[in-house]
């Protein structure tokens, strides 16, 4: 007998949780757990464990994600029409969405079953009866709405794409996204020199210029005391990276990276920049398996051109895998060109969502989702040699 179970609460889970054969970090109780002590105050965490008779057969991590126009639109500085427009497009998607997957992290982090157990129609069947029982509850507990339901992040070739007829009857639109940029890192690299000596003549230049201006910078990674010490300096950085941007959904708490260093140990790296003694910039790794998972950064904007900050971040998370032997880098989405000219590819991502409105807002919502995440009009870059 298939059944499911939701926990609101890490602590609650089951020991066979971890003890599925999957090596996503992202849903693994370590994870979950920094997660939930310092998660973002609109994202409440649900977790679902699927059962065949009494055995764990597959877990999905369902957020759910109250969406208002603050949250969602940063930038203040639009002109009337578009304030107009994005308080339009607020209204419709406003008020309580549940999320199959993490917000917070480009890719695929929600949905793992055993398929030894139990087949993926099956599987995901039974994610749609706990996403309805979830809105029952959430409408009974909160007296909140579901307005719309997302599972997010798929690459063509996940093998969801087949259950089709199965999103189809369940109403809910595919919808291509922005991509997300991978390296994939050939196995003959063992230093960053195997990378330099593969670049063209004016992308190996392009390198030494970044790296000759961030020669002043000093680099250290930092542990959990140092990440404690710092966590003021640290969260005013990301800050000044995430307001820049023109759509976020939600705002991280000012613990996260301490609590993911605490949960994570040497899962999660977190090195910063220096400049004579000052955090101007840092960035975080985490180590997924075999992927290296960029996460969040920041800088200081003041430093930030004239030292090529962000640029030398992506050079040295790329100088990490390649000492470290992982085979991937997963540098995620957002400023695809200046990725792409580190060498990264670009994979094509796509979401299924649906409006609870079926009637009359569902058909708007590829419309919403393209003003929400516009294609981007970018060059990709070729930095190798042929």
């Amino acid at each position: 007998m298939i059944h499911f179970k939701i926990y609101k609460s890490v602590s609650d889970l089951p020991m066979s949780w971890d003890g599925l054969p999957t090596r996503d970090v992202f849903l693994k109780t370590p994870f979950l757990r920094a997660l939930e002590v310092s998660c973002p105050d609109n994202i409440e965490t649900n977790y679902v464990a699927i059962f065949k008779d009494n055995n764990i057969a597959g877990i999905a991590i369902i957020q759910r994600v109250e969406l208002y126009l603050d949250n969602v639109f940063r930038n203040t500085s639009d002109n009337a029409l578009k304030r107009v427009t994005k308080s339009v497009i607020a209204k419709v998607v406003r008020g309580n969405t549940l999320i199959v997957g993490n917000l917070m992290h480009t890719g695929q982090h929600g949905l793992y079953f055993n398929p030894s157990v139990i087949t993926q129609t099956t599987y995901l069947e039974t994610v749609f009866k706990a996403i309805d029982s979830l809105s029952i509850q959430i409408k009974q507990d909160l007296d909140k709405t579901v307005r719309m339901v997302c599972f997010k992040d798929y690459f063509e070739t996940d093998v969801l794409h087949t259950e089709a007829a199965l999103f189809t009857a369940n109403a809910l639109y595919k919808v291509q996204v922005q991509p997300n940029m991978i390296f994939d890192i050939p196995q003959q690299w063992t230093t960053i020199n195997d990378y330099t000596t593969a670049l063209t003549k004016k992308y190996r230049s392009r390198y030494k210029t970044a790296l000759k201006k961030a020669s002043v910078i000093t680099k250290r990674e930092l542990n959990l005391e140092a990440i404690e010490a710092a966590s003021d300096q640290i969260y005013g950085l990301y800050k000044t990276v995430s307001d820049n941007a023109k759509v976020n959904s939600f705002l991280l708490h000012d613990r996260h990276f301490f609590n993911l260093k605490k949960e994570l140990n040497d899962q999660f790296k977190l090195f910063g920049y220096y400049l004579n003694d000052q955090l101007v910039g840092f960035y975080t790794l985490i180590l997924n398996d075999t992927h290296l998972e960029t996460y969040f950064l920041g800088y200081n904007s003041e430093y930030q051109y004239k030292h090529q900050l962000y640029l030398n971040m992506l050079y040295d998370m790329l100088s990490f895998g390649i000492v470290n032997k992982y085979t991937q880098i997963v540098y995620a989405r957002t400023a695809m060109e200046i990725k792409s000219s580190v060498g990264a590819k670009p994979k094509t991502m796509h979401i299924y969502m649906k409006h609870t409105n079926t009637t009359f807002l569902n058909p708007l919502l590829k419309r919403i989702v393209n003003t929400l995440n516009p294609s981007i009009n970018w060059e990709e870059r070729h930095p190798f040699k042929t």
